[in-house]
């Protein structure tokens, strides 16, 4: 048995060389990458996907309010029960704001006017129905993608000022 022989066999099992572990390695590194970008486009077509419904207003029917309201009075009663003031109601891409979310990532006054399609529904639910029982709505920049301004949070308090 010649030197290559030994070391190219270990207890009858072939013995993997190092160009053949560093080039396994580099396979199994690609399929991770691909995953990832696999990944990242899923997550992209679902912000486009929802970016795109959460643009088109919807009908507030009084259906549809009284839906809406019930769901938000289980989500507050949860959190007083928790001890929380404040509550994050809503999400959504910068993209419905017609300045990607400056205005309210800069507290400028008149950061509702920027809003379009649902966004701007609830926050005229809010100061039409909430904002005159004692409810607060702010609104956030909540991630920061790539160091750059990314989804928005309104947040419902009813904290005492």
């Amino acid at each position: 048995m010649t030197d290559t022989t030994n070391h190219a066999t270990l207890a009858d099992e072939t013995f993997m060389s190092a160009a053949d572990l560093r080039n396994y390695m580099d396979k199994v590194a690609m399929a991770h990458a691909n995953e990832a970008l696999e990944a990242m486009d899923r997550a992209t077509q679902a912000r486009e996907q929802l970016a795109k419904t959460l643009s088109e207003p919807m009908e507030l029917t009084p259906q549809k309010l009284e839906e809406i309201t019930a769901s938000l009075q289980v989500k507050l009663r949860a959190a007083a029960e928790r001890g929380d003031t404040e509550i994050m109601v809503m999400r959504f891409p910068n993209l419905l704001c017609t300045d990607h979310g400056r205005a309210i990532n800069n507290t400028l006054q008149g950061w509702p006017d920027t809003l379009t399609g649902r966004p701007r529904q609830a926050y005229e639910l809010w100061r039409d129905r909430l904002k005159p029982a004692g409810y607060g709505l702010k609104a956030m920049i909540v991630d920061w993608p790539n160091g750059m301004p990314g989804d928005v949070g309104f947040f419902l308090s009813w904290s005492p000022k």
